[in-house]
């Protein structure tokens, strides 16, 4: 017997010749791309004296208008105005709908108002491409080449905890990685954590008094917070112990095995912690600090003295970039290497061994004219040009307490994230035992649900606000089953997936369904629902550009609303009233379930959020 996949693969591609036009794509299709694409075409056609004439194509609002609509008429009758040419926005309307290819997406356009141009859509056309989805899953347009991403998030620094500044860090970098991986890009996830530099003399001296059997015996270190705490103390306090803190940095620096050893130890004990909020979080991430540019920065540090861009002002050696006033402060007065040094390393590292075509950097907005000066200096001594490499800095805004301040404790510390996780995790449970889930769960299947619902909630939460803006945590609202939450989604799709549970039908019986039955439409609701799944593609396709996850947030809990608009509306299993025995299933609706539940499955997994079957 032959490969059964590759069979039916071959059969759709066969079915698909025969039928045309099926869409015949193992990718599901972007209808607001094609729609632009057949736009685009007419509109050049229709208006051949205009350079660039705007497109705009955008879902509608109202479904008594139709599906979309395109509103390049009015900018282009201003256009041709601005030429001298007198022009009626509704007539070159009219000229655009005239030069439309014919397509097989659309049943038919009118034309409204000013020049407002709408688009109905082909039912069987869209029937179609959800039978597409159901049988080949969500899968992504292939990529016209290998592409390389590196993307630059969390890097918490050595021997201090995580709080909750690197909260974000972590949670969008994660994000933005799954997306690009979705869309089959090569991911390199790094890691750039603070493992390097002064402070480790005053550790590793501190660790050499209190554990001075520490190249013998592992020392133990339990609380590296209290242990960095102590040592900086000591520094602020005791001259001799300043000193020794000095040198035992050089010593460091110069890689003696002895302080490399005690360096290592410190870093591990760090690791440990970070690795506790990784698994939590289900983070995965390739350490590289600070420390593994060490040599690299002398390279940089000799371009820049060869290319001629490095000046020397009170002993600092510095650079400017081009647009911004502050320089570059490449070598400290004491020779010491800066931030700036190793992340010019970094940057030149990226592009020249890793060969970067996209590079991201997930680090707050804070550090945006920092960002800016690296990438500026970058361009000019020549290593990129932004025409072929990507580089962007997606930052993003402080976390509040509810009082709109920095986030803090009671005592005014900042909070620890491995407590924060751990206070979500008990409000979870006490939620899921406030609505009796205790009692219909296995003790397995409550906890699966306690930590979807904490973790899953802090993500959303996160991902959910624009990232660009400041956010107040609340676990109160995060964990509210009502609204725009992980929490109300997460009970929407165990909801949808236990009604194909209770209609008894199995994998096999939808996969046939697939395959060979019509998804009908005819309900305003089944409409409304199918097209919002077809959504989904130009959803991801334009977060892929400016990298804002509460648009795909947003879009699922649409999603989730205009399913159980269908739901109150369509019957998709019709019971007995006496005995509550199944009499019928509508089968292409119990499709239209298992194309709602896939979608946000797939949605889940680049938000980074374990759905559960049962809650």
């Amino acid at each position: 017997m032959g490969d059964p996949v590759s069979e039916y693969t071959v059969r759709l591609q066969q079915q698909c010749l025969q039928d045309e036009p099926t869409p015949c794509s193992m990718a599901m299709l972007n209808i607001n791309q094609r729609l632009q694409d057949i736009f685009t075409e007419a509109i050049r056609k229709s208006c051949p004296e205009l350079d660039d004439p705007p497109l705009t194509v955008t879902p509608n609002q109202q479904a008594k208008f139709g599906d979309y609509q395109c509103n390049s008429a009015m900018a282009m009758a201003q256009m041709l105005k601005a030429k001298g040419v007198k022009s009626n926005p509704r007539e070159i309307a009219e000229k655009i709908v005239q030069n439309l290819p014919e397509s097989e997406l659309i049943q038919k356009t009118e034309i409204a108002g000013p020049g407002f141009i709408n688009v109905h859509l082909k039912k069987t056309f869209i029937s179609k491409l959800l039978s597409n989805l159901l049988i080949n899953g969500v899968q992504p347009p292939p990529l016209a080449s290998s592409k390389k991403v590196v993307v630059d998030f969390s890097s918490p620094n050595v021997a201090k905890e995580m709080h909750v500044g690197h909260l974000r860090s972590t949670i969008i970098g994660e994000s933005v990685c799954r997306l690009f991986e979705f869309f089959g890009y090569n991911v390199l996830r790094l890691n750039h954590i603070g493992d390097w530099g002064t402070q480790f003399g005053m550790l590793i001296a501190h660790l050499q008094d209190k554990f001075p059997d520490y190249l013998m015996v592992s020392p133990p270190i339990g609380d590296l917070q209290a242990f960095y705490k102590e040592s900086k103390k000591r520094f602020d306090s005791e001259e001799d112990f300043k000193k020794r803190a000095y040198q035992c940095v050089v010593k460091l620096q110069s890689k003696e095995p002895d302080f490399i050893k005690a360096w290592n130890l410190i870093c591990d004990v760090s690791r440990k912690e970070f690795q506790k909020i990784y698994d939590c979080l289900d983070i995965s991430i390739i350490e590289r600090g600070e420390s593994y540019y060490q040599d690299l920065m002398t390279q940089v540090v000799k371009e820049l003295e060869d290319k001629g861009y490095m000046k020397v002002e009170e002993g600092r050696k510095i650079v400017f970039a081009p647009d911004h006033p502050v320089p570059l402060t490449v070598v400290k007065s004491d020779g010491g290497y800066t931030y700036d040094t190793s992340d010019l390393a970094a940057i030149r590292q990226r592009i020249f061994e890793e060969k970067a075509d996209i590079i991201i950097y997930v680090i707050d907005s804070g550090q945006s004219t920092h960002m800016q000066t690296i990438f500026s200096a970058a361009r000019m001594i020549g290593w990129y040009d932004p025409a072929v490499i990507r580089v962007q800095h997606a930052g993003f805004g402080v976390v509040l307490g509810e009082d709109k301040k920095k986030f803090k404790t009671r005592s005014g510390d900042t909070v620890r994230l491995i407590d924060l996780l751990e206070e979500g995790l008990k409000r979870s449970m006490d939620k899921l035992k406030e609505k009796e889930r205790d009692k219909v769960l296995t003790p397995e299947e409550l906890v699966q649900a306690q930590r979807a619902v904490a973790f899953g909630c802090v993500k959303y939460a996160d991902l959910s606000h624009n990232r660009v803006n400041d956010y107040v945590f609340s676990f109160d609202k995060m964990l509210d089953d009502r609204g725009n939450t992980a929490a109300y989604l997460l009970y929407a799709y165990t909801r949808i997936r236990s009604i194909v549970r209770l209609a008894n039908i199995d994998e096999a019986a939808l996969r046939k369904a697939a395959e060979t039955a019509e998804i009908v439409l005819d309900h305003e609701k089944e409409w409304k629902l199918g097209k919002c799944i077809l959504r989904f593609p130009e959803i991801l396709q334009k977060i892929l550009d400016d990298l804002l996850f509460h648009t795909l947030c947003d879009y699922l809990y649409e999603l989730a609303t205009t399913f159980t608009e269908f739901y109150d509306n369509c019957y998709c299993v019709e019971k007995d009233r006496q005995t509550g025995e199944v009499v019928k299933v509508n089968m292409w609706r119990m499709l239209l379930c298992e194309a709602t539940a896939i979608t946000m499955a797939k949605g889940f997994d680049i938000l980074g959020i374990s759905p559960v079957q049962r809650m």
